[in-house]
């Protein structure tokens, strides 16, 4: 249910605020638990979405979007903002499901509420060897009028199995 993974994280984000002294802690707290849930969650959504290896950025970009957002949070966000070199994108969500019911107080202006999104897209990634750099850049829960995550391609990983092991 939606409504109920919306309550329990805003109930986790107000806990993490009450342990840390700043936004900035509770940001990489997030990231962090995000990209513990990205490492463990890829395994279910190549068992359950039958997606074969993507063959480049772009392809991952589409399988993010309209396979695995769809897929866990029941939203599609557009793919946009390709930089020239395509190796970075946006994601554009019209709407963001954890951010229901939510309004951050003033005290926490720096807060990225979202932010274990940008840790569970890292951490999956990883898992299929694509280190990436993933963060918002617009939050409708600051005022903008969509909320937009930001991910470009650093490199790809590649497997390094101990000496003697091919």
């Amino acid at each position: 249910n939606s409504e109920l993974f919306t309550l329990t994280y805003g109930a986790l984000v107000t806990q993490l605020c009450k342990d840390y002294e700043n936004d900035e802690d509770v940001n990489k707290q997030l990231d962090k638990m995000g990209y513990n849930i990205g490492v463990r969650l890829i395994e279910d959504f190549l068992a359950r979405s039958n997606v074969g290896r993507c063959h480049d950025f772009r392809e991952t970009a589409d399988v993010i979007a309209k396979i695995a957002f769809k897929m866990y949070l029941g939203i599609t966000p557009s793919v946009t903002n390709w930089s020239p070199g395509g190796d970075e994108f946006s994601l554009i969500l019209e709407n963001n499901p954890l951010v229901d019911f939510v309004e951050l107080p003033d005290n926490h202006s720096s807060l990225i509420y979202s932010n274990l999104l940008c840790g569970v897209l890292r951490g999956a990634l990883e898992m299929v060897q694509m280190a990436v750099d993933v963060k918002f850049v617009q939050d409708t829960l600051k005022g903008d009028s969509v909320t937009e995550i930001r991910m470009k391609f650093i490199r790809r990983i590649e497997d390094n199995l101990p000496a003697g092991e091919e």
